[in-house]
């Protein structure tokens, strides 16, 4: 039991109003009752140590990998670490080597076919090798890290760049987090990365920067079954660009980038002739620059969009985007890709919540109301963290859902206490508030951290009758394990599994089939 663990579980045993002397008479008996044996003793310090251990390695790695990514471009290239690795100890440890880059592999389907590592692919890629060799892994990857570290050099120009740019990226991922399910300031961010860092360091070009998403062509098939919308764009660029579709047929060099899944980077685009220029009102002869178009991947290597970025509105006769440029642009592009699948994930979860609510409803009238909050997490360490009020449902069939979520802090809900204490634990919580019965049931991530919660009131009621109290636990047994699916379809390492064949279908429809997916799964196991 960690601290909130242990004192939410005090809470719970001593139950509310408890008298001061006999709540005092408890910690005695407690402190006099509890020993601990000397084996008990050496089991916690070695875990603690262990735990310590990994978060040092966690850092360690970090940032070995951010030395090597000079241009905070979120990948390193697979060969050129391996060439570096294969020369570790004289070349004596090949074999090991290739063991663990067949594992990685295994392990990492994509990597064979696009040949780069991500910071999570990086650290597991030295760990395998690590292991490989014989002795203590924790001396072999300190070994690793060393020889590593002094192959690569970084002047403190570089190392200054490098940390302005990580930051500007970090922004990008807070406003994910911080935004309220909101994409509009993801946009924002992506676009005030890309302007500071051309003021800082790209001579202050003037650049006009565009995310366009791939989407089912519906509005005319017969141009090809995938188009491009325009969703997002600069300011200056809005009256041409938002909101445009781009079709296969027609003039660009988008659908070549979304389709090789690699940059497209053209100097000139005067001489290229397959530009299409949104902005009609410009003259040809000013029509002069640079492009470059950026696919966009899921964590899986697959294209959903593109960020394209040009040169047209600056009026400098040479006008091109340096290598370092293109590779800060390609983080950038990474960094977007993950805060739009966060929120994504958002989505998925609140849809699959909507439909796991529906049928509770159905077995369960004499819950009142059920309303689901998620986290969002401090802007800096000293900051707590807040809760987003999504959805709220009742058994009447009402159903709201807060666009923009309502924000409760815990400074300011000190009746909602509860919420935050099931938060802290990641442990059910039943309490009373004015009079009705609360659940708080925390929905957690995939290291078992609470990333929301139900509060379910049934309302004077000291307890659900026994067949809706049942039917409450499995509809959170299966709302868990769809949350955990959707996680996993995340990560880099996961492959989706689908079992019905309705699943076959949009991200959205696919959440929401999800529960009653594992409904079906469960039923089939009780038969």
């Amino acid at each position: 039991l960690n601290l909130p663990q242990f004192v939410q579980l005090m809470e719970t045993f001593v139950g509310e109003d408890v008298p001061l002397p006999t709540l005092k008479r408890l910690v005695a008996f407690i402190k006099e009752g509890y020993k601990q044996t000397e084996e008990e003793k050496m089991e916690q310090l070695q875990k603690v140590h262990h735990r310590s251990r990994l978060v040092q390695r966690e850092l360690l790695l970090e940032a070995l990998f951010e030395k090597w990514d000079k241009n905070a471009s979120g990948l390193l290239n697979l060969e050129e670490v391996d060439a570096v690795l294969s020369t570790f100890q004289e070349g004596m440890e090949k074999e090991a080597l290739r063991n663990a880059k067949k594992h990685l592999c295994s392990r990492y389907p994509q990597l064979s076919r696009v040949g780069k590592l991500s910071p999570k692919a990086f650290q597991t890629f030295l760990e395998l090798v690590a292991s490989q060799f014989p002795g203590n892994e924790d001396e072999a990857i300190d070994n690793l890290v060393e020889f590593l570290t002094s192959s690569v050099e970084q002047s403190h120009m570089e190392c200054l760049q490098s940390l302005a740019r990580r930051r500007w990226l970090h922004s990008v991922q807070q406003a994910a987090e911080t935004s309220r399910a909101s994409m509009e300031p993801v946009y924002k961010a992506v676009f005030r990365a890309i302007s500071q860092d051309a003021e800082a360091h790209g001579d202050n070009k003037k650049i006009s920067a565009y995310i366009a998403l791939l989407e089912e062509n519906q509005l005319s098939p017969e141009r090809g079954q995938l188009l491009l919308h325009y969703v997002a764009c600069t300011t200056d660029d809005a009256p041409y660009v938002l909101n445009q579709i781009l079709y296969r047929d027609m003039k660009g060099v988008s659908f070549t980038a979304v389709e090789e899944g690699k940059p497209i980077y053209v100097s000139r685009v005067q001489l290229h002739g397959n530009i299409h220029f949104w902005n009609y009102d410009r003259p040809v002869v000013e029509r002069r620059g640079a492009l470059l178009v950026l696919p966009l991947h899921d964590a899986r290597w697959r294209v959903f969009g593109i960020l394209g970025l040009d040169t047209l509105r600056d009026q400098c006769e040479e006008t091109i985007f340096q290598t370092h440029e293109i590779r800060f642009y390609q983080g950038v592009s990474r960094a977007f890709s993950k805060a739009y699948h966060h929120l994504c994930m958002l989505e998925s979860v609140l849809q699959m919540t909507v439909t796991a609510l529906d049928w509770l409803y159905s077995q369960a009238p004499s819950i009142h109301t059920v309303t689901l909050y998620l986290v969002e997490p401090g802007k800096a360490e000293t900051c707590g963290y807040a809760l987003h009020k999504m959805i709220t449902t009742d058994n009447t069939g009402q159903k709201e859902i807060h666009s923009p979520p309502v924000l409760l802090l815990r400074k300011e809900s000190l009746l909602r206490d509860y919420l935050f204490k099931c938060i802290d634990s990641s442990e059910v919580i039943c309490t009373s508030v004015c009079g009705e019965s609360h659940i708080a049931v925390p929905l957690r991530d995939l290291s078992g951290q609470a990333l929301g919660l139900y509060d379910i009131s049934i309302g004077h009621h000291q307890k659900l009758p026994p067949h809706e109290q049942k039917d409450l636990q499995k509809m959170l047994k299966m709302a868990q394990a769809a949350c955990s699916e959707i996680l996993n379809l995340s990560s880099e390492e996961a492959e989706p599994t689908y079992v019905l064949e309705a699943e076959h279908t949009g991200r959205l429809q696919h959440a929401g089939i999800l529960f009653h997916r594992f409904m079906l799964q469960d039923l089939r196991e009780c038969i």
